[in-house]
């Protein structure tokens, strides 16, 4: 019985000193891939480069500003910073200068999104977010707003962001039920909604049946409408009618 607890406790003791073993391997390992991200700002974006594939990372060139301070073309700013450790094939962001601001910023407003876009980049610039919005009386695909504003000093970003003018949604109407209504009566009802008088067509009603009435015969009662009440339409549609005769 008691080599047999000896030979458990000597078990237990392995297994542990194996688990141990194998979580400081395992962490070794873990950190063994990792790098410490280098410094970039400031340099080119060809040394830079070069930089962060020694390290085992990819540079990625995520934006452009304007800075009085750092000369174009150099890294303005970083991501992770330099010093961090990170895993190798980690993504470095990094931001690019364009040096000193001396494209002066176009007006664009009035024109369009397209017109804006040739524009801007003749002066070496780009068209950033472009909004929507339905502004009364504004002519559609119009840019009313922009930001930054013509002749904008000190601006950090080469991208014009632009609001524009969206086209407004077509009035939808519910059409009413024109059937046993006298044709002029229709006629002067569509023409107050701003509707028109589309295709009108006589048809024949069999004797007995419900719109063969004494009041029906002969006196132009709508029989049928298209399109059917209770359908949308839009503004200035026909109507078309067909009446009993």
């Amino acid at each position: 019985m008691r080599r047999l607890l000896r030979f458990l406790l000597l078990g237990l003791v392995l297994l542990t000193v194996a688990m141990v073993s194998a979580l400081t391997a395992m962490r070794f390992a873990i950190h063994g891939r990792e790098v410490a991200v280098p410094k970039l700002t400031g340099l080119t974006r060809a040394s830079a480069e070069a930089a962060a594939n020694e390290a085992g990372l990819i540079l990625d060139v995520e934006n452009r500003f304007f800075s009085k301070d750092i000369p174009e073309g150099k890294i303005l700013s970083q991501l992770p910073v330099a010093g961090n450790k990170v895993r190798r094939g980690w993504r470095v962001r990094v931001a690019q200068s364009l040096g000193p601001q001396r494209t002066e910023i176009p007006n664009v407003i009035g024109q369009s999104v397209r017109a804006a876009e040739i524009n801007v980049r003749r002066r070496g610039l780009e068209v950033g977010s472009v909004a929507t919005a339905i502004i009364p009386g504004a002519t559609a695909d119009q840019i009313i707003v922009q930001n930054p504003p013509p002749e904008a000093g000190a601006v950090e970003s080469p991208k014009l962001s632009v609001l524009v003018a969206a086209e407004e949604p077509e009035k939808q109407f519910v059409m009413p039920n024109f059937v046993g209504k006298h044709l002029a009566v229709a006629s002067a009802q569509l023409d107050d909604a701003g509707f028109s008088l589309g295709k009108v067509s006589d048809v024949a009603v069999s004797p007995g049946s419900p719109a063969a009435s004494p009041m029906s015969a002969g006196s132009s009662i709508i029989v049928k409408q298209t399109p059917a009440a209770g359908q949308k339409i839009a503004a200035g549609a026909s109507v078309s009618f067909e009446i009993s005769h």
